[in-house]
């Protein structure tokens, strides 16, 4: 691409990667832009991203269609085991989001996003710098099509590389009940 010509992404159009767990569609990549990546993503009911952390890394979600449960603050108590029953100090709490929702995550801020409904979700998600997180995600979606429960093991391993520090599991085949706010 010269730097006299944009890039325009017809709806429907882009690279995608899919597994039962994600389907992620690549918009605008490092080869497109310097400051960031976007892409879209359809979050089955089910998926947990599980609380996590960058320490260079900041994003961006827009909710286009459905609810996703989000957070984006740092806890009084980071337990490890349910993000959904965290609080800040300022008594800052999950929230349920919907279409519109925008959320926005600097560098070093707990952040995390589930499908608890029985309908899929859609969201628009940028990351900066770019192509971190484009990697991130083939090697991510890679190891979550090998079928069965994840490979925490590896997941563990592949978010050490790409600065990504899992404060909670990530789970794909929770049913919805599991995770709903109580």
């Amino acid at each position: 691409m010269s730097m006299t010509e944009g890039l325009l992404v017809p709806p429907g159009h882009g690279r995608t990667v899919a597994t039962p767990a994600q389907h992620v569609t690549f918009k605008v990549t490092g080869a497109h832009s310097r400051t960031a990546s976007s892409f879209e993503v359809v979050v089955p009911p089910g998926f947990d991203v599980g609380a996590h952390v960058h320490t260079r890394s900041e994003e961006l979600f827009y909710v286009l269609e459905g609810e996703l449960d989000v957070l984006a603050f740092e806890p009084r108590v980071r337990t490890p085991d349910n993000w959904r029953r965290w609080e800040s100090t300022s008594g800052s709490r999950v929230v349920r989001a919907g279409p519109g929702t925008v959320i926005a995550v600097p560098p070093g801020c707990p952040h995390a996003f589930a499908n608890p409904t029985d309908t899929p979700a859609r969201m628009f998600f940028q990351a900066a710098p770019p192509p971190d997180h484009e990697r991130y995600f083939e090697e991510l979606l890679e190891i979550l099509s090998s079928g069965g429960p994840p490979d925490e093991a590896a997941i563990e391993a592949l978010r050490a590389r790409y600065d990504i520090q899992q404060l909670t599991p990530l789970r794909h085949d929770a049913s919805p009940e599991r995770l709903v706010t109580g």
